[in-house]
């Protein structure tokens, strides 16, 4: 795996002519050592149509100074990104490659830019020695390797926190170089900068997409941004960062789900191929995701047992079954995300909204036709709730409850996606319909967890260990189901109201 770090940094414009302050002024700052200058050789990477560049993403190949190599760096916040790197080699590393294929996927990646530069460095120290930021003045020439080659100069300067660094620090930084009339730079990254001064001519960036007017363009809004997100979490997934296989999961839910919903306004011939693979997808997803959340579930049950119901290996037993569980899921999720047939889906993602199948209904005002969709769901939601509350308590309502709280996700889903047009009712409507789903996830959760508890069980049983614990966690769990059920009721009744969905306006 690539080496990583968390990248805080800020650029400012500067002149051939500016000179920095003196930086032993910042508060916190003991001395500044000046490193002298560096010659940095980089090679841009991207697709012919520049698809890392459009979701910030920057792949470098670069010599000189003293961390070449590799380098791909992921944005996280404004200023802020991760930075993966790899040894110099001739050729991009696998580990990339992974990385870059939801958004690369058959298309090559192509020198773009190359980048020389000379880079005076300094670093602030504090008291002890300890390195506070690294602060440098870059004189760079770029030169465009496709399209013309064209060239653009300019000079920055560029403050990056040390590792583990407080951002406050920038701030103090910052001020003292205001001080000295240093503004922020407006361009994000040098490669953002040099793609923009020597482009051959303007490109079309999201930001440049028509507002949704229609009821069409509303859905397709949705539709886009959802699957945008699978594209850019496929990256966290592969590289296991926290909650990124739910996300991504939750959004090729959202997808499919909106395009089950608005059956009216986008044609079912086209989309209910991709609604399968989408729906295949989550499947996949949610063998690691399940895991997931049944190991914390019965790690936290576990935690809050008093230390005398806690007889016998119960934690080692836990211990070890979860990571069996997950370590094979996870093999599972990255080989699927490496498959051709996941990245089918994701061109086919492409074509629909390159050429959506819209139909008569997409014209009309969102005001009209996004209520009635969501409405609807909400009927199905309503029907599948009366039927399980009038189950006798055991599978059979276990099994409706499950079914409802995949109805009131529609149903939420669907409210989501007209938020943009329908406003506050939409969220409120959304908010009661979550707030069902969370309830009902809660009980299906202990319905997975007491049959994980058994077989746990049955395991201590067969090995001589005692299954006392295993069966008090499964015994509290039954009472937290039942506590679920007995909620329902005063749940849904404020979430069926009739006055919510008159404010939908459907």
């Amino acid at each position: 795996m690539a080496d990583s770090k968390r990248e805080i940094e800020r650029k400012y414009e500067a002149t051939t002519e500016t000179r920095l302050p003196d930086l032993s002024r910042v508060a916190g700052v003991f001395a500044v050592a000046h490193l002298g200058v560096a010659e940095l050789d980089a090679v841009y990477y991207d697709t012919e149509d520049l698809r890392l560049a459009v979701d910030s993403l920057t792949l470098r190949r670069r010599t000189g100074g003293g961390d070449a190599g590799w380098h791909l760096k992921f944005p996280v916040a404004s200023g802020i990104r991760d930075e993966l790197r790899e040894p110099l080699s001739d050729t991009l590393p696998r580990s990339f490659a992974g990385l870059l294929r939801s958004r690369v996927r058959d298309r090559a990646l192509v020198p773009v830019v190359r980048l020389l530069s000379a880079r005076d460095v300094h670093h602030l120290l504090d008291a002890d020695g300890a390195l506070l930021a690294e602060i440098s003045v870059d004189r760079v020439r770029a030169e465009r390797l496709t399209g013309g080659g064209a060239t653009a100069a300019w000079t920055e300067i560029e403050a990056e926190l040390a590792d583990d660094g407080d951002p406050a620090f920038l701030d103090a930084v910052e001020h003292r170089l205001g001080k000295a009339g240093i503004r922020p730079s407006a361009s994000p990254s040098k490669l953002a900068r040099a793609l923009a001064e020597t482009a051959p001519e303007r490109s079309t960036s999201p930001a440049d997409r028509p507002r949704p007017r229609t009821a069409g363009d509303h859905v397709l809004a949705y539709v886009r941004h959802q699957a945008e997100a699978i594209v850019a979490l496929d990256p966290a997934v592969r590289r296991d960062l926290p909650d990124s296989v739910h996300q991504m999961r939750v959004a090729t839910r959202r997808l499919r789900s909106v395009l089950r919903t608005y059956r009216k306004i986008l044609d079912r011939g086209v989309t209910d191929p991709v609604g399968d693979e989408l729906k295949w997808l989550a499947a996949e997803l949610g063998i690691d995701r399940d895991q997931e959340v049944l190991d914390a579930r019965l790690r936290a049950r576990l935690d809050g047992l008093p230390r005398t119901l806690v007889l016998g290996p119960v934690r080692g037993r836990l211990r070890i079954w979860s990571v069996a569980r997950r370590n094979g899921s996870r093999r599972r999720t990255v080989a699927v995300l490496d498959g051709k047939r996941y990245l089918a889906l994701l061109e086919s993602l492409d074509t629909l909204l390159a050429d959506p199948p819209l139909l008569p209904a997409a014209s009309r005002a969102p005001g009209r036709a996004l209520p009635r969709a969501v409405l609807k769901e909400y009927r199905r939601l309503a029907a599948r709730v009366g039927h399980a509350l009038e189950l006798p308590p055991g599978h059979d309502r276990d099994v409706a409850l499950h079914e409802a709280r995949k109805a009131a996700k529609r149903a939420r889903y669907a409210a989501e996606a007209a938020r943009p047009a329908l406003g506050r009712p939409a969220k409120r409507f959304a908010n009661r319909m979550k707030a069902v789903q969370s309830l009902l996830g809660d009980h299906q959760d202990s319905v997975v967890a007491r049959e994980a508890l058994r077989t746990l069980a049955v395991q201590a049983h067969a090995a001589g260990e005692p299954s006392f614990t295993w069966g008090v966690l499964h015994g509290r769990e039954a009472a937290a189901a039942e506590a679920r059920e007995r909620e329902l009721p005063e749940v849904w009744e404020r979430a069926s109201r009739a006055k919510l969905r008159a404010a939908l306006g459907g």
